[in-house]
């Protein structure tokens, strides 16, 4: 950050405050005989030239107090923080927040505080989580508060708490984890003392439920660069107690690509499925992809499993695929995440080899109806994570894998257009083909489906007068059989 930058930066802080809700705030605030002051993210954001999105402000102000400051002047105010000490509010087009200065006390054993309201500015600075979110700008005086020296480590791209990190720590493990988040979202080094810390008290992670570390590990992959994030959770032996399948793969060497170990590869992966996020239509400003991410991830977490050394001294992972996706089910169901985004990452992980055998002989029409109807839902997703899972040196084999999937989605679009391959069916439904056989709805009515589903993948559409014939050719054969 440049003189000019900060400048800038000064400017745009002072630019916010002149502007409406804060301006009005500030000054009842100040009327009412309460300090009032921008505080955290904000702050912070507008020094590195980010976007604002966040109004968080503290106050002198008891909870019953700001209700009173602010209710003549927001269409709305909610306190289902109140406990606290957080009033929100609707301001014109704005949403507020605006907590008590807080002084809380930690139990060792819970990360949740015992609350207790404060009296200064400086001293709840010090209770937060790190020096460059522990920044306040008063209002409407615009001073800038900075007790624990975080512009300074903005300036030199530091994070480190504004106490002892193993106190900050003590008083809640959750932001050990925090800590790997905001290094890769904001491009910080994280400083030798805190890293010694979270390498003393990972352990305590444990007192933190498994869904607080999911949003942790979801805002994180949500980074647009998560890799120095991950490698920090490694390199500590955090991960190890919250995604233990991710250190696991630094002992593989990954088939595909024998400059790098797979731990290397995924994380490279990760980088690849990113960038083609926003090439492929989502871009810059989109929410992440949390499912493709996390597939992207966690794909070859099979391999530690199936490693085998054959002889002549070749390493192999067959079925690393299929025992990824169970691995991954059993990680993401500890982690709490929601059952669409567990199936559909699963499905994923389970699909990511099935191009390979496409790149060595093209597949018939069937083979591609057949990657589609697996795919189903997941098949824009599939299509980025195979793309990403080249990592390779080799030139040559990478235009080729390339090429050879852009042919693949070539021969997708058009069997699409023909045959509306996303909804793949069969050319009679199950009313249909208990009129033709006569019979009631039972198990034979699925056989019956999955025989014309199955002639449809291999054949294509056959129209009903066909398929109705091949029906009743099946129906007296099996008949015959049995």
């Amino acid at each position: 950050m440049t003189m000019q930058s900060v400048a800038e930066a000064l400017d745009r802080l002072r630019a916010l405050a002149a502007a409406e809700p804060l301006a009005t705030l500030a000054t009842r605030f100040e009327a009412a005989g309460h300090e009032l002051a921008l505080v955290g993210g904000p702050v912070r954001d507008a020094f590195l030239g980010r976007p604002v999105n966040d109004l968080d402000l503290t106050t002198s102000a008891r909870p019953d107090d700001i209700i009173r400051i602010v209710a003549p002047v927001a269409s709305a105010h909610w306190d289902i923080g109140r406990a606290f000490g957080t009033i929100g509010a609707r301001i014109g087009a704005d949403t507020v927040e605006i907590t008590t200065y807080r002084s809380d006390a930690y139990d060792p054993d819970s990360r949740k505080p015992e609350v207790a309201f404060g009296d200064t500015l400086d001293g709840d600075l010090e209770r937060r989580d790190f020096t460059v979110n522990a920044m306040a700008l008063r209002l409407p005086s615009l001073t800038l508060v900075d007790p624990s020296g975080g512009f300074d480590d903005l300036l030199g791209a530091r994070l480190r708490t504004p106490i002892s990190p193993a106190r900050s720590f003590s008083d809640d493990p959750l932001r050990m984890l925090r800590a790997a988040r905001f290094a890769a979202q904001l491009g910080l080094d994280v400083d030798d003392a805190t890293l010694r810390a979270i390498e003393g008290m990972r352990d305590r992670i444990g007192i933190i439920s498994a869904e607080r570390v999911r949003d942790e590990l979801v805002k994180l992959l949500s980074t647009s660069s998560p890799r120095r994030g991950l490698e920090l959770l490694v390199v500590t032996g955090l991960a190890e107690l919250v995604l233990p399948e991710l250190p696991a793969l630094r002992l593989e060497v990954d088939e595909h690509a024998h400059h790098k170990d797979v731990y290397e590869h995924s994380l490279t992966v990760l980088e690849q499925v990113i960038e083609l996020e926003a090439a492929r239509g989502s871009g810059p400003d989109a929410p992440a992809d949390v499912v493709l991410r996390l597939a992207s991830l966690l794909h070859d977490i099979g391999k530690p499993a199936t490693k085998k050394v054959e002889p002549g001294g070749a390493v192999t992972f067959h079925h690393h695929d299929v025992v990824g996706a169970k691995l991954a089910r059993k990680r993401l169901t500890a982690l709490r995440f929601d059952k669409d985004t567990i199936v559909a990452v699963c499905r994923l992980i389970e699909l990511h080899l099935r191009f390979f055998g496409y790149s060595d002989a093209p597949w018939t029409d069937s083979g591609v109806r057949r990657y589609v109807r697996d795919a189903g839902d997941q098949l824009e997703r599939l299509h980025i994570l195979t793309r990403a899972d080249v990592t390779t040196r080799n030139r040559r084999k990478a235009a080729r894998l390339r090429g050879a999937y852009d042919e693949l989605e070539e021969r997708i679009a058009a069997l699409a257009e023909q045959e509306e391959l996303a909804a793949i069916r069969p050319d009679l439904d199950g009313e249909q083909v208990m009129a033709i056989l006569g019979v009631r709805p039972g198990p034979v009515v699925g056989e019956a489906y999955r025989f014309l589903l199955e002639m449809r993948l291999d054949e294509g559409p056959l129209g009903a007068e066909e398929a109705e014939r091949r029906l009743l050719a099946w129906w007296q054969e099996r008949d015959g059989a049995s």
